[in-house]
């Protein structure tokens, strides 16, 4: 086997000293870290849409927004995709096309007739999915037929009926309360330049009849179409004082959660759903609500030079956990002045006293998590938790030992009945709500996954549980029940399989599962037949697609430090596929502490939505060099720590 050459150790060496001093240069005064969140056109799109719902133009901004539109459009099928580099979706091309001609852009521009081709092409804006559709409503643009029955009072049903709002995700929880809100009053967009994008549709928007489709194909899809029909015949009929009493019930649930100038969800959507209720309602700009929401919604805005865009949310949780594990990693002391500061900061983030949307099932147990957010105590999740505990641990248990014990206390209370974690609710496994029309995005549910549930399982690790553990025992088995035929783990919270299987093989490294175990070695092997001839790794955004799992675009830094990663805690740090992945991080571009990394590393929803966290090219091959230099020093085959 090849060794590693004194030259090139102290290369590494040297890179990880350079790359400390960077990112601790990006490090905030009060010890965090908070790097910029990318998703595709649609945030900045929406962003615009906003602001001429309410008659509130920033024409030099939007100037600049739309710069960040034009330069994302592909230059081959003049569109718009999911991420970057992606195939042309119907959806975000209408909603940045749109964006565009708000903006004061020239529909006869050769740029906006390429793009309305391509959109007439594949069936106009008719085509688009439920969100889109409900934008281009509230702007006139099509008529309000198009969108599904989504009625206030679905607020007031009980928990026993087939759709209750407790039994959907946090985010879409927090998306849907304004929306149906908005449904009700279908208020009409100021739009003060009468914008239309008429040329969008093959049939005029009036003349259009099919709108409406199952979502997932299913029989139960036929039956919510169904009911969809007789509920919109019915609706005219509908007693006013239900409707009214549950637009109520909506306006208490948005105001209990505003969450300051953070926001409603601390997401994009939620902000911006929510704002337009406030102005539906006739709270005035002065109010101070209203005022709070819109400081929550600007914060989210990046801006470079002539380009701006609006992030979907911000991510200082996430990003200075991760980035705590990898300085730690690199040798700097926990109980040194930078990362004191950062343990103190995300100790004073640990939410003690709210019990948010997830207690509702399970109303005896104390919060104690993070959010992913800088406050959003409604919704903490459970991997930004896990994350941080192990960091916290690792960096001084005795200091954070209090922190540490109620966040776990938590996290055991968190894990469902199959033995996993999802990331914010229990047991959020109603699948049949995934054939309502409305959820034809296919996100509307937070299900046990393997990622976050490979976190529990690390973080239970390094504070010593034993394999005898019951919710260790349980969700071992989820984990292995999880597996793929080939061997890998699907990540649903990072692109992808890389992404799941790098996180499980640390968790059963750090827990002691023997590596030698074939089930263990069949995802090694997986990790190193997807080496490229680079000497990196990479995963494209499309491999969610059944037909596309293999699809590769290029090699990147974040999926190369996540096969290392894997690599070394399945036991294989002398192979020479991690030698070559070691080369390949030493031998890619970077700027600083910062590696070049234009592909998206990870996804909202599978399918729906994209992101690229920009910190992750940062941390993760700092971790990855650190963790090599660390274990060849020691001549140790396998990792300590949870992560």
């Amino acid at each position: 086997m090849e060794t590693l050459e004194a030259e090139n150790f102290d290369e590494i060496e040297q890179t990880i000293e350079e790359c400390c001093e960077w990112f601790l240069t990006k490090q905030k005064e009060d010890g965090h870290w908070a790097f910029e969140l990318e998703a595709d056109a649609t945030i900045p799109s929406e962003y615009i849409f906003l602001n001429h719902f309410l008659g509130e133009i920033n024409c030099e901004l939007e100037r600049n927004l739309a710069s960040y539109l034009r330069s994302s459009q592909d230059k081959n099928h003049h569109g718009w995709p999911l991420y970057y580099g992606g195939d042309f979706n119907i959806s975000v091309s209408v909603k940045a096309y749109f964006a565009l001609k708000l903006a004061g852009e020239d529909q006869e521009a050769p740029h906006m007739l390429r793009a309305c081709k391509a959109i007439l092409d594949r069936g106009g804006a008719a085509r688009t999915n439920v969100f889109t559709r409900i934008a281009l409503a509230l702007f006139g643009q099509l008529p309000w037929r198009a969108v599904p029955v989504m009625r206030p009072e679905a607020l007031l049903l009980p928990k026993w009926a087939p759709f209750h709002i407790d039994k959907v995700s946090y985010w879409s929880r927090a998306v849907m309360v304004p929306l149906l809100i908005l449904y009700a009053l279908k208020p009409v967009a100021r739009n003060p330049n009468g914008i239309n994008i008429l040329e969008l549709f093959t049939v005029p928007p009036d003349q259009e009849k099919n709108y409406i489709s199952n979502p997932t194909g299913h029989r139960f899809g036929q039956l919510f179409l169904a009911m969809d029909k007789v509920v919109r015949k019915f609706e005219p009929v509908f007693p006013k004082r239900a409707e009214q009493k549950g637009i109520e019930r909506g306006i208490a649930f948005i105001k209990e959660r505003l969450n300051g100038e953070h926001g409603l969800g601390a997401i994009f959507p939620a902000m911006s759903n929510s704002l337009m209720v406030l102005d539906s309602l006739g709270y005035s700009p002065d109010n101070v609500e209203r005022r709070m929401v819109r400081r929550s919604i600007d914060q989210l805005i990046v801006e470079k030079g002539e380009k701006s865009y609006c992030q979907p949310c911000l991510s200082p949780v996430w990003d200075t956990g991760l980035g705590f594990h990898a300085l730690l990693e690199s040798g700097l002391g926990g109980d040194s002045k930078e990362l004191e500061k950062t343990g103190d900061w995300l100790v004073d983030r640990q939410i003690l006293d709210v019990k948010g949307d997830w207690a509702v099932n399970l109303p005896d147990l104390r919060p104690g998590g993070w959010a992913f957010q800088y406050k959003n105590d409604h919704y903490p999740d459970v991997d930004d938790t896990a994350v941080v505990v192990m960091a916290l641990h690792r960096a001084n248990p005795e200091k954070y030992k209090k922190s540490i014990e109620r966040a776990v206390e938590w996290i055991l209370g968190m894990q469902s009945v199959n033995g996993g974690w999802g990331a914010f609710d229990v047991n959020n496994e109603h699948y049949h709500l995934l054939h309502i029309p409305f959820a034809d995005h296919g996100a509307l549910l937070d299900p046990p996954t393997v990622d976050v549930s490979a976190r529990c399982l690390g973080m239970l690790a390094q504070l010593n549980y034993s394999l005898t553990h019951e919710a260790v025992d349980r969700v071992i088995k989820f984990i292995k029940r999880e597996q793929e035929s080939d061997g890998s783990w699907f990540g649903r919270w990072g692109t992808n399989y890389i992404y799941g299987t790098w996180s499980v093989l640390c968790a059963l490294n750090a827990i002691g599962e023997d590596v030698n175990q074939p089930y263990i070695q069949r995802a090694v092997d997986w990790l190193k037949k997807r080496q490229r001839p680079d000497g990196g790794w990479g995963e494209d955004c499309a491999s969610y697609w059944e037909d596309h799992k293999e699809e590769v675009q290029m090699s990147t830094p974040s999926h190369t430090s996540w096969a290392v990663l894997g690599l070394m805690a399945g036991g294989s740090i002398d192979s020479i596929e991690v030698k070559k992945g070691i080369n390949y991080l030493m031998g890619a571009s970077r700027e600083g502490g910062k590696w070049d990394e234009k592909y998206y590393n990870a996804v909202g929803f599978p399918k729906v939505f994209y992101l690229s966290y920009h910190g992750y090219s940062a941390y993760f091959p700092l971790w990855a060099l650190a963790r090599y230099v660390n274990l060849k020093r020691v001549n140790n085959k396998r990792p300590q720590f949870g992560i």
